[in-house]
């Protein structure tokens, strides 16, 4: 259920993906509705972007990217008191089996393949910060 700060803030969500036009495209949607998008383009600016932006509300991670890879940034994440229970998603190219069983025992709260729908992609992020779809 949407609390009275979403109606009137919008939720910050951080999307880490090295590819430039899949950024565009999740920042397009979700701003579309009550969520802030901050694009980063690897793991590390990923984790510098937190640490500037303590209200993050979802994590939106690319299972493979330059520096550190999202499961490496889930990791620090969940390893860390103030992002513990920060829900996270992960998006892949690669879906097989093992990589969302892997993200999920790493503490991913969802996980997504590649080529994937905006509109789902809205549907989970509402679902996973509690604003309703629309």
């Amino acid at each position: 259920m949407p609390t009275e700060a979403t109606a009137t803030a919008p939720l910050a969500v951080l999307v880490a993906d090295d590819e430039p036009h899949i950024g565009r495209i999740i920042k397009t949607k979700l701003e579309q509705g009550p969520f802030d998008v901050t694009l980063v383009y690897d793991g590390t600016e990923a984790l510098d972007a937190l640490e500037r932006t303590p209200d993050v509300r979802l994590l939106i991670l690319d299972l493979m990217m330059p520096q550190m890879s999202g499961l490496d940034v889930l990791d620090r994440v969940r390893a860390d008191a103030r992002w513990k229970s920060l829900p996270c998603l992960i998006l892949t190219a690669g879906g097989q089996d093992h990589h969302e069983s892997d993200a999920r025992r790493r503490g991913a709260d969802d996980f997504m393949t590649k080529p994937f729908s905006p509109k789902r992609l809205y549907a989970r992020a509402a679902a996973l910060t509690g604003v309703d779809v629309p």
